[in-house]
């Protein structure tokens, strides 16, 4: 019996004696496949890869001939299946042949840019070509710079240094005159806003660059997704291959998903307190584990946990338990990486800066501290396990939440669903305005026909509008002189861009309909796992001054939402008779004030009065009959709860479809729509002029109302709970609210009760 089947053995006779393993699901290993290159690599690539013991895989082959045909590619294959590679080969082979040719790096995060230079620089050097890889950031010394600009032929940068350099892109002439890739890495991180937004950040890059005369190949790294070749070609406007068959070995993966057990109050005992429980035991079991938690407190938290149990238990050294995440000084990461690498650490927790390509070697265990959110992101912390063809465990803790209480009751969703589409949207007029003033900005604009070639066929109507507002005039910049980053935050949608500050430092920006929700005066405000009180927020000024504090409450605000209908775009009819329809809306927002709570107890209501806001954006809505509603009146059930608790349900598994979170999108209930004349359930994209979600909810409604239905039917629940029908972000109170009423409303719309 291998050592990780003797411990699942282990597991089963003890710390999961009150039934935490509800399922364990085991993969089975898979041998390699290689391809072949015609023609093969240049003698100097190959004898480097010969000494290193290195064959390509099939999918890295597939990727190196597209490219060498000139084809625009995005690799969307599992962790630790040698993409860097597929992309690295094609780049050097081109800079090896033409002594002028240059490559533009593009990395989400800094770790990842410096972990890519060291192989690049390896690579330079046993070549002695000369290539000189270098980072072209905001950490860049001053005095580095130029000298980088004029000797470098691959640069690695990210889309906020990018995003501030393009107007400056003069003092690059001689890079963008000479380029040849441009290659992005985990691409799947540019979805939703931040996605969009680059989107429209590398449009404006190709226009430069075809104004200095090239047309380099674009070649995308993602996580397996979905769409990958429709998510490539959103993302750089051009036509995708995509590689998706994966070639790379890996072993057998034993896959638990550990639910906590119900205590005698009827609520499950601490999620937090059985991940350390399972991280501790798998590490004094002789396995190396990664754990993967939802914030940097969390990360410490656990980790001071685990090494008071260990020195108690006298289990292992309290030294060989750490944790990982953004904030600590880069050699304190680098020295933690070597760490985990060299076999000295036994246990880590660490937040998702890990799930990204970072070489941290071969784990035996990873677990998972709630689900991510995506499965995308599940299945790329999974992958930290086991590389290569080694047996590998990983544990998905489940908290008391609707998605992970859904994979916990049925099990078989979660290794049986697709993985989500990444979504995003690069003509939302919101974004592509000021994309366009950039872009103005940078090169004068000469006509609607460019316009259009680079930024879609809506941009003609945005330009127009800038023209009229005398933002820009015959496609030239007449605004003040501003840096990139004050005219466009890559983060943010809409105008009205707010500065979280405390102690003058600021830690992030937030649009105006964010501050509504999130940082209103007396809010609790969560950043990157520390709290903060907001003291002020200066509407005219767009600051929220925040003070940091530790405090054993948290507020959630209570506010009135309206939608009207602006324009409807589809409509259809489900098999199961259900007329749905998608469109554009107006969501009014009114802040009536906050409670102040601690766990589900409400301490305090206080008020405010703050201006509504309203925002235009996409959503999906759908039509329940009026005589439903009077059968739920004569059976003496409450319809308004019952399509309220539909609603939230519903917002809550959307993510099994979409790369988003229940944050990003919201939702209303309306037991009589003043427009519909019906009730009928809204669900719209969170961000003004939508990123995609609202379309896709439009697509998936029948499969989405189904597993709605299975999550509140399944939950063990009475009367409803966080796990199936209460929202967190509900600006009512989750009131009303009917768990059993939701369920014959969703019964009836499977079952085409609406015929």
């Amino acid at each position: 019996m291998s050592r990780i089947a003797l411990t699942i053995q282990e597991l089963r006779e003890g710390l999961a004696k009150e039934g935490q393993l509800v399922h364990l699901e085991i993969i089975s290993k898979k041998p390699p496949s290689f391809g072949t290159l015609d023609p093969p690599l240049p003698d100097t690539l190959e004898r480097i890869l010969n000494s290193a013991g290195i064959r390509l895989y099939s999918h890295q082959t597939r990727a190196i001939n597209l490219l060498r045909e000139g084809k625009d590619v995005i690799i969307a294959t599992p962790t630790a299946s040698g993409k860097s590679l597929a992309f690295n080969l094609p780049v050097l082979e081109k800079l090896l042949e033409d002594p002028f040719a240059c490559a533009l790096y593009i990395y989400p995060l800094k770790a990842l840019a410096n972990d890519q230079l060291k192989t690049l620089v390896f690579w330079d050097q046993k070549l002695k070509s000369h290539i000189r890889p270098a980072i072209y950031d905001g950490d860049t010394p001053a005095s580095a710079k130029r000298k980088i600009l004029e000797r470098s032929r691959l640069l690695i940068t990210n889309p906020y240094a990018l995003h501030e350099y393009l107007p400056w892109h003069h003092l690059w002439r001689r890079i963008f005159m000479n380029l040849k890739y441009v290659v992005i890495d985990e691409a799947h991180v540019y979805r939703g806003v931040f996605g969009s937004h680059f989107a429209c950040l590398l449009r404006r890059l190709e226009r430069i660059v075809e104004y200095y005369g090239a047309h380099p190949q674009f070649v995308l790294s993602s996580a397996t997704l979905n769409n990958p070749g429709e998510f490539g070609e959103k993302l750089t406007g051009r036509k995708m291959e995509a590689v998706t068959e994966d070639g790379a070995p890996h072993g057998q993966k034993f896959f638990l998903l550990w639910n906590p057990p119900l205590t005698e109050s009827g609520e499950r005992r601490s999620p937090h307190l059985e991940t350390r429980d399972l991280v501790l035991k798998l590490a004094s079991s002789g396995l190396q584990v990664l754990c993967f938690t939802g914030s940097r407190y969390l990360a410490e938290l656990l980790t001071r946990w685990t090494r008071e149990l260990a020195e108690k238990e006298q289990l292992i050294e309290a030294g060989k338990i750490a944790s990982y995440r953004a904030g600590y000084l880069p050699e304190e990461r680098r020295e933690l990486e070597r760490r985990l690498k060299e076999k000295e650490l036994r246990a880590l927790f660490s937040t998702n800066a890990l799930e990204l390509g970072i070489d941290i070697g071969s784990l035996d265990a990873v677990v998972i501290a709630g689900y991510p959110g995506t499965m995308i992101s599940a299945w790329q912390q999974a992958g930290r396990a086991g590389r290569g063809e080694e047996d590998a465990l990983v544990a998905l803790v489940t908290y008391p939440n609707p998605l992970d209480q859904y994979f916990a009751q049925h099990p078989e969703r979660f290794f049986e669903s697709p993985l989500e589409s990444a979504l995003l949207n690069p003509e939302n007029p919101y974004v592509l305005k000021g994309h366009l003033v950039l872009a103005a900005l940078e090169l004068p604009l000469e006509n609607e026909e460019e316009v259009r070639k680079f930024f879609g066929k809506s941009a003609p109507e945005v330009l127009s509008s800038l023209e009229e507002e005398g933002v820009l005039s015959c496609g030239s910049y007449r605004g003040e002189a501003k840096r990139a980053s004050e005219i466009v935050s890559l983060n943010n949608i809409g105008t009205g861009t707010f500065m979280l500050l405390s102690e003058g430092e600021v830690l992030e920006t937030l649009d105006e309909a964010q501050v509504y929700r999130e940082a209103y005066p007396g809010a609790i405000f969560l950043h990157q796992g520390e709290t903060y009180l907001v003291q002020k927020v200066e509407m005219d000024k767009g600051i929220v001054h925040l003070l940091k504090a530790e405090v054993d409450y948290y507020t959630q605000a209570r506010k009135n939402t309206d939608v009207q209908i602006k324009r409807t775009l589809k409509s259809r009819v489900t098999e199961e008779g259900v007329e749905v329809f998608l469109g554009e809306v107006e969501v009014s927002e009114q802040l009536l004030g906050y409670f102040v709570k601690k766990f589900d107890r409400v301490l305090d209501f206080r008020e405010l009065l703050l201006p509504p806001i309203s925002y235009s954006t996409m959503a999906t809505w759908f039509r329940i009959p009026e005589n439903l509603k009077e059968e739920f009146s004569e059976k003496n059930l409450d319809f308004d709860g019952s399509i309220h608790a539909l609603e939230h349900s519903m917002i809550a598994l959307t993510p099994i479809f979409a790369l988003c979170d229940r944050w990003d999108l919201g939702g209303v209930s309306y037991p009589l729509h003043p427009e519909l004349k019906v009730p009928a359930v809204f669900i719209y994209d969170g961000a003004p002029g939508g990123v995609g979600i609202a379309e896709k909810v439009f697509e998936v409604l029948s499969e989405l109302i189904n597993v709605t239905l299975e999550m509140v039917r399944d939950c063990p629940c009475e009367d409803g709970c966080p796990a199936c029908v209460l929202s967190p972000k509900c600006g009512n109170n989750n009131q009303p609210m009917s768990k059993s009423g939701a369920v014959i409303l969703l019964q009836k719309l499977k079952e085409g009760g609406f015929k």
